[in-house]
C-alpha cells in the first residue's frame, strides 16, 4: 500500500473508534449508519475546514504543516507514539525519503559487549523487523529453547520474533496472555513500518503474516500504535513451568533493541529463572555467552 493509502486509513480507522458522546459531540438521538465521528466533526474538534480533512484522508492533500497534525492528533486521542506515527505516515505520503533504503542490520561491537554482560538475565537483540540479531543463553532458552540457538548467528535464518509469536505455537504457547502479547507485537510493527515506509522485506513480512494469521490481519487492521517499552507478562516455559516476568526494550539507535525479561527480587519467578539458568550450566557448560553477529 503507498503513503497515501497508510495515511488515509489510518485516519479513518481512528476516526471511527472514537464515540460522540465520549467526546461531548451531540448526536441528537440520531441513528448512525457507521461508527465513530464523522468527518466534520473530527474536522471541527481538530479545528480545520471539513473538506480540507476530507482531501488529507482521502490522500488528496499532501501539505499539512506539523501544527495541523498535531490538531488531528489531539482531535483523535492519539498518545505520543500515535502521535509520531501520525507524521511518520504524513511524510510518506508525501513521498520523503523514497529511495533510501535501510542499512543492513548487525549487531555492534558495543552491543555485543553489553550482551555478555548481562549473561545473568535472558535478553535477545532484535532489528527493526523484530528478527533476533543475537541472544544470550538465558535469552534463547526462555524465548526460543526449542530452536537451533546458533539460528541468530546466520543472517539466511534468523528467527523473527513476529513471526514466533503469530505462526509458531510453541511461543503462543509460552505467553499465558497471548492476545496481549500478539497486539503489543503489532503495534509496534505498525510504528516501525511509519518510520520505514521504504522497507520491501518489513512490509513482506506483514503480508506473510495477514496471509497465514487471521489474528494479525485482525490486528493490523485495527491500526493501533504501541512503542515496545515496559509490559509484564505471565509465561508458561515447557522446562520450568510458570513465571511472571517483566519485558524491557532498551534502544540501541535506530531500528535495533535489546529486550530484557526481568524477574521481582525474592520472588518465585526469580527462583524459576535461576532453576532455567542451573540447568543450561549443567547441560552445556562451555558453551559461549553470547557472540554479535557481523553479517
Amino acid at each position: 500500500m503507498n503513503g497515501k493509502g497508510q495515511l488515509g486509513d489510518f485516519l479513518q480507522t481512528r476516526r471511527s473508534q472514537l464515540l460522540p458522546e465520549d467526546l461531548g459531540v451531540p448526536t441528537y438521538g440520531e441513528r448512525r449508519r457507521v461508527p465513530g465521528l464523522r468527518r466534520e466533526e473530527l474536522a471541527l474538534l481538530a479545528g480545520v475546514s471539513t473538506s480540507y480533512y476530507t482531501r488529507l484522508e482521502q490522500g488528496q492533500s499532501l501539505n499539512a504543516s506539523p501544527e495541523v497534525l498535531d490538531a488531528i492528533a489531539r482531535a483523535l486521542r492519539l498518545d505520543e507514539s500515535e502521535r509520531l506515527h501520525l507524521h511518520n505516515l504524513a511524510r510518506s505520503a508525501k513521498g520523503a525519503g523514497r529511495g533510501r533504503r535501510p542499512a543492513p542490520e548487525r549487531v555492534t561491537e558495543a552491543t555485543g559487549q553489553l550482551l555478555e554482560v548481562l549473561a545473568d538475565v535472558p535478553a535477545i537483540v532484535t532489528g527493526r523487523r523484530s528478527d533476533v540479531l543475537a541472544w544470550n543463553r538465558l535469552g534463547h532458552a526462555l524465548f526460543a529453547s526449542h530452536l537451533d540457538p546458533r539460528a541468530a548467528d546466520r543472517p539466511a535464518e534468523r528467527p523473527n520474533m513476529a513471526r514466533l509469536v503469530f505462526l509458531d505455537p510453541h511461543t503462543r504457547d509460552l505467553y499465558a496472555d497471548w492476545p496481549s502479547k500478539a497486539r503489543a507485537v503489532v503495534g509496534n510493527l505498525r510504528l516501525v513500518a511509519g518510520q520505514y515506509p521504504d522497507d520491501a522485506a518489513l512490509h513482506a513480512l506483514v503480508g506473510e503474516l495477514s496471509a497465514k494469521s487471521t489474528d494479525f490481519a485482525s490486528m493490523w487492521a485495527d491500526h493501533r500504535v504501541k512503542a515496545c517499552t515496559v509490559a509484564a507478562y505471565g509465561m508458561r516455559h515447557p522446562l520450568v513451568g510458570p513465571l511472571a516476568v517483566t519485558q524491557q526494550t532498551l534502544s540501541q539507535g535506530p531500528g535495533q533493541n535489546i529486550v530484557v525479561a526481568t524477574t521481582e527480587a525474592d520472588s518465585p519467578a526469580r527462583t524459576t529463572l535461576a532453576l532455567l539458568a542451573q540447568i543450561l550450566t549443567q547441560g552445556d557448560p562451555a558453551r559461549p555467552a553470547a557472540r554479535a553477529e557481523a553479517g
